[in-house]
């Protein structure tokens, strides 16, 4: 891609960041990730308020991500953008280093979804009557899918009893229980849905992952959940961590996951500090 460089540095311009989306979408990405990483390039490019591109004001741009409390995970994720629209534009001397974040030992307890917890927020789902956001959370919870995939779920799928996933040119099998097949099927049935995606609005639409995550808060204060432990990915933290216990098979669950890396999956096991202490206790080798 042609580029303008002037003494200071470089011109980011609105067809620029354009032309990096469109080569994510090229490439496949998730919408979600091309979602983020245009958020994040955004972001920037507000921050430089006109001032054209240099190594030094990429680096003050992480500083200040760093001093207005952004948690170090977040900061990265938003350098991965930043220094990927650099290497997309043949910036290379622009890229900045990403934050060194000890690997963590636990998950945060105040944002760790129990199983007992999960069936308060299914409790309180089939009180007020939302048999679509039961089934929903059945289904992730219960497949461990990302929340951006429940599009998937069709009734052909249900009739198969698996889940084709097509996604960054790979494509995912998920098998489905027989038990949750029978129950999307009926819900569907008493729907008039006799093909395509199970999950719908009203209007016909398929439902869009920010209203899965609106009418799961929604269910925060009935089920006696804290919110900060209640959103669409914890449902699927939650098959990994039942999975794993029930298989013990780390390879297993990955390629269950569609995890191209057994780290991204070691992740999504860590326990809570309050479960690594009864462990401690359990040793006995405090005399």
């Amino acid at each position: 891609m042609e580029k303008r460089e002037s003494v200071m540095g470089y011109e980011l311009t609105a067809e620029r960041l354009a032309a990096y989306c469109h080569a994510m979408r090229e490439e496949e990405k998730s919408p979600e990730t091309v979602d983020k990483y245009r958020r994040a390039v955004s972001s920037f490019a507000c921050w430089l308020h006109g001032r054209e591109v240099t190594r030094e004001l990429a680096a003050q741009w992480k500083a200040s991500l760093m001093a207005a409390g952004y948690a170090p995970a977040s900061i990265n994720a938003m350098l991965a953008a930043m220094n990927g629209l650099f290497r997309f534009l043949g910036w290379d001397g622009c890229r900045v280093r990403f934050l060194r974040v000890q690997r963590r030992l636990f998950r945060e307890a105040s944002r760790e979804l129990t199983r007992g917890e999960y069936h308060r927020l299914y409790t309180a789902a089939c009180a007020l009557g939302r048999e679509r956001l039961c089934l929903l959370m059945e289904t992730l919870a219960a497949t461990g899918m990302r929340v951006s995939e429940a599009r998937y779920i069709t009734v052909e799928a249900a009739r198969r009893g698996c889940v084709e996933i097509a996604l960054k040119g790979k494509i995912r099998v998920i098998l489905l229980s027989g038990k949750l097949c029978r129950k999307l099927l009926r819900y569907a049935q008493a729907r008039d849905i006799s093909s395509g995606a199970v999950f719908r609005t009203r209007n016909g639409r398929e439902i869009s992952r920010h209203q899965i995550w609106a009418e799961l808060k929604g269910l925060c204060v009935r089920a006696g959940v804290r919110p900060s432990k209640v959103f669409p990915h914890n449902l699927r933290r939650l098959f990994a961590t039942v999975f794993y216990r029930s298989c013990r098979d780390i390879v297993q669950l990955a390629d269950v996951l569609g995890h191209s890396s057994i780290e991204t999956t070691r992740l999504y096991l860590m326990t809570s500090g309050a479960e690594h202490r009864r462990r401690l206790e359990q040793l006995g080798l405090v005399v």
